[in-house]
């Protein structure tokens, strides 16, 4: 076991990779019976340690930064840099889908049998979903944004309360460390999870699925791999930092959410990667990640919306006009907002877009049958851009560390942060 821990944790997740995605071809459909339910237990575990330790950080976080006036400026900064990179990723979509013409020559589609068209929740619906009716009854259904609201309540009640409640206070700091070291356990498995999920992926699709619409495939891939490298390296470089080091700092956050399809099951990793590798505040990355894995969806609700009612319109030879465009991008990046951080709600966030632009949802069910493969990029463009704000807030508020951030580690164990405390306490002793 100690030599298996000792491989880096990129490594490791990419024999996982390597291996199931192997496993898948050689054992066919029967690879989703066999090695299914591995990533069916892993993303489980994963879900299950997430709502208490987003319940459990937010509080301690809240608690412990410098009272309310700083929440409030850290929240601002947090959701005008969240509504900036949605723009430009909706701007990514639409400019691949205008070059690639995905949707262009297109034939032999067949219609998802299990598509239906879904329901878009009204603006006042969402809004006062944010407020719990029964925090104990979010916290057991896993809705986050309900569980924040609650947690952070909480958090300013020990704020004003001060000395009176400082053993409630350190109780819940103790209870936030304990949910990270249960992290750390859970983490360790992601290998084998990646091996589950990635045979029983290829296993079940093969290439005959994915032909038809190869274009658009290649096209979102291509779409977010520029976003995520051009658009979020290039913010990363004008706030002084070095893109490699981030994205390196950022790598086990980004294979967890590729393999998992999920920002609520990456939330875990992606706290872990910005604050022991890159060297974010731990109180603010508290706060700002489960936000972001809540309405921080670049992939999702900016860049797939987009890219769909290009594909769309070029497919049943529609022509759009410019107020059409406005309406996607305006869409798009609300639409970025809304999308909750769980596999299958994109399709949401295309009907609210497509609807408001006047285009058919029938071209949604084409695209249904492979969207497992998809959500894959799209998750990992989300959660790449949930842990790129808090990195560049952090830096303009000052809550960097820049040493742990040079010396960025791609590993979740021991990692940069933790071994400066190590070394710290050898010295000391």
């Amino acid at each position: 076991m100690s030599a298996w821990l000792r491989i880096p944790f990129w490594q490791r997740v990419l024999a996982g990779f390597v291996l199931g995605a192997l496993a898948g071809w050689a054992f066919g459909h029967s690879a989703e019976t066999w090695f299914g339910p591995l990533g069916t237990v892993y993303v489980t575990l994963i879900k299950m340690i997430a709502v208490p330790l987003v319940f459990f950080a937010v509080m301690n976080a809240i608690g412990s930064l410098h009272g309310q006036k700083s929440v409030a400026a850290l929240g601002g900064r947090t959701f005008a840099w969240f509504a900036i990179t949605a723009a430009l990723a909706v701007g990514v979509g639409l400019l691949i889908g205008w070059l690639l013409q995905p949707g262009h020559g297109v034939t032999g589609l067949t219609m998802a049998s299990d598509y239906t068209v879904r329901v878009v929740p009204s603006p006042k619906d969402v809004l006062l979903d944010v407020i719990p009716t029964n925090p104990f009854k979010a916290l057991s259904e896993g809705k986050i944004l309900q569980v924040i609201v609650f947690a952070g309540l909480v958090g300013f009640a020990l704020v004003k309360l001060g000395e009176r409640v400082s053993g409630l206070r350190k109780l819940v700091g103790e209870a936030s460390d304990t949910m990270v070291q249960v992290t750390r356990f859970v983490l360790e498995m992601t290998p084998l999870g990646t091996f589950g999920l990635i045979a029983s992926l290829v296993g079940a699709y093969g290439f005959e699925k994915l032909l038809p619409l190869g274009t658009f495939v290649f096209a979102l891939y291509l779409a977010c791999a520029i976003h995520i490298v051009f658009v979020y390296g290039s913010l990363i470089a004008m706030h002084g930092l070095n893109p490699l080091k981030f994205f390196r700092g950022a790598a086990p956050g980004m294979q967890v959410a590729f393999v998992a399809s999920s920002s609520f099951a990456a939330m875990p990793a992606a706290i872990r990667s910005v604050t022991h590798n890159l060297g974010v505040d731990k109180d603010y990355a508290a706060f700002a990640v489960p936000l972001g894995a809540s309405i921080k969806m670049d992939g999702c609700g900016a860049i797939y919306p987009a890219l769909t009612s290009m594909f769309v319109a070029q497919y049943f030879g529609l022509h759009l006009e410019p107020g059409q465009y406005a309406t996607i991008l305006i869409a798009s990046v609300l639409g970025s907002f809304g999308t909750a951080g769980v596999p299958g709600t994109a399709i949401v966030m295309v009907t609210l877009v497509l609807s408001a632009a006047g285009l058919p949802l029938e071209g949604i069910g084409y695209l249904v049958a492979i969207d497992r493969v998809l959500d894959m990029m799209r998750t990992m463009t989300n959660v790449t851009g949930q842990m790129v704000v808090p990195v560049i807030v952090a830096k303009e508020a000052g809550l960097l560390d820049r040493d742990v951030y040079e010396a960025a580690s791609s590993n979740l164990g021991i990692a940069a942060g933790e071994k400066a405390e190590v070394r710290a306490t050898k010295e000391i002793g």
